[in-house]
């Protein structure tokens, strides 16, 4: 077999898969020259289907459908070109926050972005629920402009945010109240999510009664009650003591199946992403863009023994060396910026 036949295709959609192999030459010299993380093996029905690569270039339409999991269909969210410049109201300084950032949610899809501190994952994800005008570019809902927060959208936040004279079902229904519904059919509608996030018999606690799990999941009550097309959710479990948070992520899976909703969701935690995503979308270090968008072909549901498998093992470190090229990046513009920084005081 010619050499050149056994390498990956570069496209614009990153890189494409290789040619099967059984192995031996013809495989050492394929990952000649290759990335350290794009030397990825899928493990298949068949054992080992080398396929460089292939974690970057995945369709996730084509791989539900060969699941025959839960479908993505059209393109719910998408930005093209989206760009924030913020102004120092104090030095006047301008700097760029997101520098033309295009992505796309397809509808039914779990996304995740990650990346290194900073980089503009929380920003960009205020922009997307219209908390922040965008200096340039198109973010658009169902092909229309976002300009302002909206019905179509809910954001979950890293803290609960309860309001603390209100029971559990009064801070589900709040939402709805400030929509207009009508109470009893808000309380009406709120039941049926209390029993969806596991609550049930704690309709009438107060969030000084919950733990940190149970509020979050509140939190989570409510944001989907007002029935949004998309959720938006900026690093909900951050605050959890570790087992909480993997319990977590585990129910958030079962409610994403169950309401078939479109998710953007933030983390810090590579291991995170890969296990509730669709695709993992890494930023670069500030100016925020996209770096890679990364296929996660792993069958579901997931169980939370998933990630001590070696195929789970080998997204995580093909992740982290990307966020770790970036994070040096972060590391040398602070360095850079210090003395101007000192000097504008």
């Amino acid at each position: 077999m010619p050499r050149a036949s056994c390498k990956p295709r570069v496209t614009t959609r990153g890189i494409a898969p290789a040619p099967r192999f059984a192995g031996g030459a013809c495989h050492r010299r394929a990952v000649k020259g290759v990335p350290r993380r794009i030397r990825i093996c899928a493990i298949g029905a068949g054992g080992f289907d080398v396929a460089l690569g292939y974690f970057i270039a995945a369709h996730p339409r084509r791989r539900n459908a060969r699941q025959g999991e839960q479908g993505v269909g059209e393109v719910k969210l998408r930005a093209a070109d989206v760009s924030l410049e913020y102004v120092n109201q104090r030095t006047g300084n301008r700097r760029l926050a997101l520098d033309r950032v295009s992505l796309e949610v397809s509808s039914g899809e779990f996304v995740c972005i990650v990346g290194p501190s900073g980089c503009g994952k929380t920003t960009f994800l205020n922009c997307a629920d219209g908390l922040l005008p965008i200096t340039s570019g198109t973010l658009t809902l169902d092909g229309k402009q976002i300009v302002g927060p909206g019905r179509g959208r809910s954001m979950v936040f890293q803290h609960a945010s309860l309001l603390p004279w209100r029971t559990v079902l009064g801070n589900i229904i709040y939402g709805l109240e400030i929509q207009g519904s009508r109470r009893s059919k808000a309380i009406e509608h709120a039941r049926e999510f209390v029993e969806l996030v596991g609550l049930a018999g704690f309709e009438d606690a107060y969030p000084y009664e919950l733990s940190g799990g149970m509020q979050q999941r509140v939190n989570l009550a409510r944001a989907l009650a007002t029935d949004p097309e998309v959720l938006l959710l900026d690093e909900p479990f951050a605050a959890l003591d570790a087992q909480t948070r993997e319990f977590m992520q585990l129910e958030l899976l079962k409610i994403w199946r169950r309401t078939q909703k479109t998710a953007l969701f933030i983390t810090h935690q590579v291991s995170e992403a890969i296990y509730l995503a669709d695709r993992v979308i890494v930023f670069s270090a500030r100016p925020g863009s996209v770096k890679e968008t990364v296929a996660i072909d792993l069958p579901r549901p997931r169980p939370l023994r998933l990630k001590r498998d070696s195929r789970f093992l080998r997204y995580e470190d093909a992740i982290w060396d990307l966020i770790e090229v970036e994070a040096r990046k972060t590391s040398e513009t602070a360095a850079d910026e210090a003395p101007l920084l000192a000097a504008a005081e």
